[in-house]
């Protein structure tokens, strides 16, 4: 495992069984990704802890936190999520979270979350996925790459809807609000209709590198959702049975692709 220390942050995934461990993503999926005038005001979104290429559940925990940044207006909304089981490709029932939200203002709006910790006994880590989707409402696009402030996070650099189909997209990876130079990007399609057939594991979890100034590019080739995870890991620790281990705090943004009919 190749470490490059950056300020207080190690650059670098936590892969410590790499190919035998699949990559674990937080995910929200919004309803919608861009809503019209004449279309419902309501998004539903739907968050999870998923293996999302495999359709491999997970159940995750209530949130720390969740809620929207739209104008500058940073809202609250961990009061509306709803508990509920959701069934994985294998038919397994897992634990998982829903809200609804209704937009009352034009403009980007940016969703997130941060899931509590999550033992990962597998890689003697634990792992912090703090998880971006951005929904544009009535067609004023402004908003999209402004920063929440979470501890880590993607910021984007291509506008993070209206995608076709093997677009571009680009984001900088942030660790405290700082980019991080050669930061792992791990890159999954979200395969809820399981009807991605693999032919090696490899083709799971593409991952990719961003260059000197945290700067990642990738084409997305088909439609549907796409989740990217820079990981890293923090400079503290946390206790687990009396010993303390690394913790993976991962950015994750999902964005969502069209084909071009």
């Amino acid at each position: 495992m190749k470490l490059n220390k950056i300020a207080t942050v190690v650059g670098c995934s936590l892969g410590m069984v790499a190919g035998s461990v699949s990559a674990h993503f937080q995910m929200i999926i919004p309803s919608d990704d861009m809503v019209a005038q004449s279309e419902s005001r309501n998004v539903d979104l739907d968050l999870l802890f998923w293996h999302p290429m495999e359709g491999i559940g997970m159940s995750m925990d209530k949130p720390a936190r969740f809620g929207v940044l739209a104008s500058g207006n940073d809202q609250d909304l961990l009061s509306s999520l709803k508990a509920y089981q959701k069934k994985d490709l294998q038919g397994a029932e897992f634990a998982a979270y829903s809200a609804s939200y209704t937009l009352k203002r034009p403009g980007d709006h940016i969703f997130y979350v941060e899931p509590k910790p999550y033992w990962e006994p597998a890689e003697e880590a634990f792992i912090v996925h703090y998880t971006k989707v951005i929904v544009n409402a009535f067609g004023l696009e402004e908003g999209w790459d402004e920063e929440v402030g979470l501890k880590t996070e993607i910021v984007p650099l291509t506008r993070p809807y209206g995608l076709w189909s093997n677009n571009v997209f680009q984001g900088v990876v942030k660790v405290n609000g700082q980019p991080v130079p050669y930061s792992e990007v791990e890159v999954e399609f979200y395969n809820d209709k399981g009807d991605v057939k693999l032919p090696a594991d490899a083709f799971i979890t593409q991952v990719i590198k961003a260059d000197a100034n945290g700067v990642f590019t990738y084409a997305m080739p088909r439609e549907g959702w796409w989740g990217f995870a820079a990981l890293n890991e923090d400079d503290k620790k946390m206790s687990h049975e009396g010993k303390d281990y690394p913790v993976e705090i991962g950015a994750v943004l999902w964005v969502r692709t069209h084909d071009m009919k």
